[in-house]
């Protein structure tokens, strides 16, 4: 894998037009500065990979764009060592932004094909999350909980309950919601039956895929 000083300057004009768009997480931005992203996507893209669009991967999904990638990141708020849910591995871009932030990952993902894609990557770049699965997002991961922050990167027709039930109080979820377009959610546990729910513009993401066997 090679990681030439053209990507380097390219992610660094990336990260000048994500200030610029309003992201303020200097964490977030060190950390996108120096993640190539160009290694998650497919090698016929690899020219586009610092300018701050959405791309296919496997199995009719997508790379988000960067700038929705910072977003949800930013509004996560993680602290080194919590212990983070994502939901859709994905490429796994998302994920090395998280290890990058010092944090745990477990990480989900429905696509067989892109579960074992992102695992073989992974295993080439030196990243280790805590733990990563192949399995329906919907269930979360309750062996594991409870989870100081959850992210999920795909749009979800509604909030599944489980995913909120496996929040500590005081943890976050930040989860798009809706159909067509969805709207960024997060919502925060304030106790073990209340969450603050905080709403942050509209978004486009590919759908939340359900286990219909509803197993992991």
């Amino acid at each position: 894998m090679n990681d030439t000083l053209k990507h380097k300057g390219l992610r660094r004009q990336l990260i000048q037009l994500l200030r610029e768009k309003g992201i303020q997480s200097e964490p977030v931005l060190k950390v996108m500065e120096h993640i190539p992203r160009h290694f998650f996507m497919d090698p016929g893209l690899v020219n586009f990979a610092y300018q701050d669009q959405a791309y296919p991967i496997a199995a009719n999904q997508t790379i988000s764009q960067p700038y929705t990638v910072a977003f949800q990141t930013e509004l996560l708020d993680v602290q080194n060592g919590q212990k983070v849910l994502e939901i859709g591995t994905g490429s796994g871009y998302q994920t090395s932004i998280l290890l990058g932030l010092g944090v745990q990952v477990y990480t989900i993902e429905r696509q067989q094909i892109l579960f074992k894609k992102t695992q073989r990557l992974f295993s080439d770049m030196g990243l280790r999350p805590k733990k990563m699965i192949f399995g329906d997002g919907y269930l979360g991961m309750p062996t594991e909980e409870p989870f100081d922050r959850i992210i999920v990167t795909a749009g979800a027709p509604e909030v599944p309950k489980s995913l909120l039930n496996q929040l500590k109080i005081g943890g976050k979820l930040v989860i798009p919601v809706g159909e067509k377009k969805q709207q960024m959610l997060r919502f925060t546990r304030t106790s073990k039956t209340s969450f603050d729910k905080e709403k942050f513009g509209e978004f486009r993401f590919v759908p939340l895929l359900e286990n219909k066997t509803g197993s992991i």
